[in-house]
């Protein structure tokens, strides 16, 4: 019987290749992304501000609160400046501030003023009594 077998020469096959691992290159890009970009969102995070600290608004009443009394011309015009950021709440606080607008008024433009009287103090007490912090 004769042999089933022949000796055939395999030309097609290719010589072996070199196969590069680029999978630690891989890791250290993703790993580099990723620490910037958490970076970048705690950095925003941060300068969103601390909830701790008073913002605007609760500076602006805590200095309306705080206004010296003593000089009346330099606190009419303290009153007016820090109480106008208020004003634009609502309709109530607009009508509240131009009362106490027009009552301080005649206390700025006067060399010596006279102490506020009763009635501006009133108005002024009442308008932070309005301000919702």
């Amino acid at each position: 019987m004769k042999s089933a077998s022949i000796d055939i020469p395999f030309h097609d096959i290719a010589p072996l290749l070199e196969i590069h691992e680029y999978s630690a290159v891989w890791f250290l890009v993703l790993t580099i992304c990723i620490l910037v970009v958490s970076f970048v969102v705690l950095k925003k995070m941060h300068l969103r501000g601390n909830p701790k600290e008073p913002n605007d608004r609760q500076k602006c009443y805590e200095r309306l609160m705080h206004i010296d009394m003593s000089d009346s011309k330099k606190a009419a015009y303290a009153i007016t400046k820090e109480a106008s950021f208020f004003a634009r709440d609502n309709e109530p606080m607009q009508s509240a501030y131009k009362a106490l607008f027009e009552q301080l008024e005649s206390y700025k433009y006067v060399a010596k003023a006279a102490p506020i009287d009763e009635d501006g103090l009133a108005l002024y007490e009442a308008y932070c009594q309005m301000i919702v912090v």
